[in-house]
């Protein structure tokens, strides 16, 4: 679904899905759902909460940086203007994949924050998926099938042209039979192309999930790992 207007205010830029009402700048405070509230415990870099409200909840995200700079500035950005903002891209880019078909999150909505001259900070309100888990705490974690099925939805979202440039475990959800993949932020959508830079960016994407899967896979004895990582590689080759 399109955003609706950008909601402008001096200092900020509101972005919500045409099919939420009533969204201000306070549900982005954590605080504001009270014990409705729950952090995220598994994956990533924290600040992020499940909202439990019906019918199925959200998610809440405030961007954080990763790294060394991550002890500079954790959750501010350099300022380029409100377009270049990483909520509101990621935002657009959600509905983008959602019309092409494939399995992500519903954005909720999105928002920018002007933090003193040159910073802005960040966060993103996404649907909750039902019954959804990591891909390391997945039940069917060494089940074959599984994988190759996983190999055939990052070949699809190849396919659309999308560079998920934090591809792993983390950001793998498995609900039930379904599969998909999360956390766009810096994610883009590339152009058709047949160079070799083209085949370039989705090696780099498996590559980062194969180091993932032997890091965040523990369960897994590393001969598991090598196998299901093979069954990955062929759903992945196989042709739609």
């Amino acid at each position: 679904m399109a955003a609706g207007s950008p909601k402008r205010s001096g200092k900020s830029v509101l972005l919500v899905s045409p099919e939420y009402k009533g969204v201000t700048e306070s549900w982005f405070c954590p605080e504001f759902w009270q014990e409705k509230a729950r952090p995220v415990t598994s994956g990533g870099r924290g600040g992020a909460w499940f909202i439990d409200t019906e019918p199925s909840g959200m998610v809440l995200r405030h961007y954080r940086r990763g790294g060394l700079m991550a002890h500079l500035a954790e959750k501010t950005y350099l300022f380029a203007g409100f377009d270049q903002a990483r909520s509101l891209a990621e935002f657009r880019l959600l509905g983008q994949l959602r019309s092409l078909g494939l399995p992500v999150p519903e954005a909720v909505a999105a928002i920018a924050w002007k933090y003193r001259l040159f910073w802005y900070q960040a966060a993103i309100l996404v649907k909750r998926i039902p019954g959804a888990v990591t891909l390391s705490d997945s039940e069917r974690l060494s089940d074959k099938s599984l994988w190759v099925q996983l190999g055939q939805v990052i070949r699809r979202f190849h396919d659309n042209g999308l560079d998920h440039v934090d591809l792993n475990c983390d950001n793998i959800l498995v609900a039930g039979d379904q599969i998909y993949l999360i956390d766009f932020d810096r994610c883009k959508l590339v152009p058709e192309s047949d160079n070799e830079a083209d085949s370039a960016w989705k090696q780099r994407n498996l590559e980062r999930l194969h180091r993932s899967v032997r890091k965040r896979c523990p369960a897994l004895s590393a001969v598991q790992r090598d196998d299901l990582w093979q069954h990955l590689l062929q759903g992945y080759q196989r042709q739609p």
